[in-house]
C-alpha cells in the first residue's frame, strides 16, 4: 500500500483510496467527519501514515498488510441484465461483484453504474482515485450504447436527440447516433454520450414516446466490449489497453512511480 523505503509514509486519504474504499475526495470527507481512526485516535485531515500504523473505519480495523502494494488492475465485465451494480442488496438480488475474483489487500470498485436491466461493458478497478477520474464529468469520457427500440426514429426525432432534450434533471443530448439496422418493428441504434446520468438513454427515448426494449453498453472511453466476451464473464485489460485508458485521463500508474 505504501511507497519505497525512502518514502514510507503517505497521506491517509491516499492509502484509504488505494485500499478501495472510495475516491481520495470521499476519504477526505470521511476523515473530516471523524469516521477514521489511526492507532486508536480520531484522524484529522493532513495526517500521514506508515505501514506500522493501525487504521480503522467507524471503529472497525482495516487489515492492510504492511508489505502489500496492490498492482493497479482494471477488469472488463460483460454485465447481464438482472444484476445490480452495488456491493450488497437488501433483497438478496445478484450483484456484479458476486462473480469477480477476490482481491488481497484491496477491493473492486465499479467505474460508474449500469442499471438493473442494462447489459454490457462495465469497468472495475482496485484504485479508488482512478475510478473517480474515469467517472468525473471533466474527463468527458464517451459512453457508447447499442439501443433496440420499438419503431424507427424520424429525422426530426434524431435531430432533437442530437440538439438536446429536456429531462427532469437537465438537458441531455447524444453526441452521435448511428443507424445499426433491424428487422420488423425492432430497430437498433448506436448512441454516444459524454456523461453517465441515471437511466439517461432510456429517458431520452421515452421523452420522444419511444420504448427501449434492450440496452447494451459497448464502449467506455477507449475500451470496447470484445465480441467473444460472453455475458457474465470478465477479462483483465492487457497492459496496452490499461495504459491507453490511463492516458485518456492523464493518469500516472502508481507502479511507475516506484
Amino acid at each position: 500500500m505504501f511507497g519505497d523505503e525512502e518514502d514510507m509514509d503517505e497521506k491517509l486519504q491516499k492509502v484509504l483510496a488505494r485500499f478501495g474504499l472510495g475516491s481520495r475526495r470521499l476519504m477526505e470527507q470521511w476523515i473530516a467527519a471523524g469516521r477514521i481512526q489511526v492507532n486508536g485516535q480520531v484522524a484529522k485531515l493532513g495526517d500521514r501514515v506508515t505501514p506500522q500504523d493501525k487504521i480503522a473505519v467507524d471503529g472497525e480495523a482495516l487489515r492492510i498488510p504492511s508489505w502489500v502494494r496492490p498492482r493497479l488492475r482494471v477488469l472488463r465485465y460483460h454485465k447481464p441484465a438482472g444484476e445490480l451494480t452495488t456491493r450488497k442488496d437488501p433483497e438478496g438480488r445478484p450483484t456484479v461483484f458476486d462473480r469477480l475474483p477476490k482481491l488481497r489487500g484491496s477491493r473492486w470498485i465499479a467505474v460508474g453504474r449500469l442499471d438493473y436491466n442494462t447489459e454490457g461493458l462495465l469497468l472495475l478497478t482496485n484504485d479508488g482515485d482512478l475510478a473517480n477520474a474515469l467517472m468525473h464529468p471533466r474527463a468527458g469520457i464517451e459512453r457508447v450504447y447499442a439501443v433496440r427500440t420499438l419503431g424507427v426514429l424520424t429525422a426530426e426525432q434524431e435531430n432533437t436527440l442530437l440538439k438536446g432534450i429536456a429531462l427532469e434533471d437537465g438537458e441531455a443530448r447524444f453526441l452521435e447516433i448511428t443507424d445499426a439496422g433491424g428487422e420488423g418493428a425492432n430497430h437498433w441504434y448506436h448512441v454516444t454520450l459524454a456523461e453517465g446520468r441515471n437511466r439517461e438513454v432510456r429517458r431520452m427515448f421515452e421523452a420522444l414516446g419511444m420504448a427501449v426494449s434492450r440496452l447494451i453498453r459497448i464502449r467506455y472511453g477507449v475500451v470496447e466490449m470484445p465480441r467473444l466476451l460472453k455475458t457474465g464473464y470478465f477479462d483483465e485489460l492487457s497492459d496496452e489497453e490499461r495504459e491507453n485508458l490511463l492516458a485518456s485521463v492523464q493518469w500516472v500508474n502508481p507502479a511507475s512511480r516506484s
